[in-house]
């Protein structure tokens, strides 16, 4: 199947299963083949919105934009999937943003060793990104699942889902009124904040 053919087969897929990243993953490689550099980096960026944990995706992206000469949109993406790689252990991924950072005259980010002892009064380690961050006021929501996320999970963090979980709203055209699409949102937010299968039902246990 030449790629033309595989770009069309994936374009029918996605519009039969828009929730589907690894199709989305897989246009934007047939697009990046055929060199439409813009196709296939807004494809890889919906895979993202879907998948934010995808690091490869992430890196792909950027180096359509590369080639495209945005800068910016490059690193941008860089710098987010580069702490996703590091927290992943995905380190051939990893080593590809190191070298796209040197292409664009940057430098990648340097992993900080943290004592919490260090730490200003107010703040901890934020269980998804390991960075500093700040405890939110209150739990995001009612439930063990929200007063997990209150007690782990920064307020800088949760701003970060917040943007992000709008994308997912636009990319899957959700109605949070309905359970079947809140439940979608929800199961996107635990992937983003790491809360595993086996980590909610541990937590439900105790509602």
């Amino acid at each position: 199947m030449d790629v033309a053919d595989r770009i069309a087969q994936f374009e029918q897929l996605v519009q039969e299963d828009p929730t589907s990243d690894i199709t989305y993953f897989s246009l934007g490689s047939a697009y990046a083949e055929a060199g439409r550099h813009q196709d296939a980096a807004t494809s890889y960026e919906r895979c993202i919105a879907l998948n934010m944990n995808m690091s490869r995706a992430y890196q792909l992206a950027a180096e359509q934009y590369i080639k495209l000469g945005e800068k910016d949109k490059a690193l941008r993406l860089l710098n987010d999937g580069f702490e996703i790689a590091r927290r992943n252990g995905d380190m051939k991924v990893k080593e590809a943003m190191e070298k796209q950072f040197v292409e664009l005259g940057e430098e990648a980010p340097k992993e900080e060793v943290i004592d919490p002892a260090d730490l200003p009064d107010g703040s901890f380690i934020c269980t998804r990104s390991k960075r500093p961050g700040h405890k939110m006021a209150r739990p995001p929501f009612k439930g063990p699942v929200g007063l997990w996320i209150g007690e782990n999970i920064s307020r800088e963090t949760w701003d970060e889902w917040i943007k992000q979980g709008t994308k997912v709203i636009n990319e899957l055209r959700l109605d949070l009124s309905k359970d079947e699409d809140s439940e979608t949102y929800d199961k996107y937010m635990r992937e983003y904040l790491g809360i595993t299968d086996e980590m909610l039902a541990e937590l439900s246990a105790k509602s």
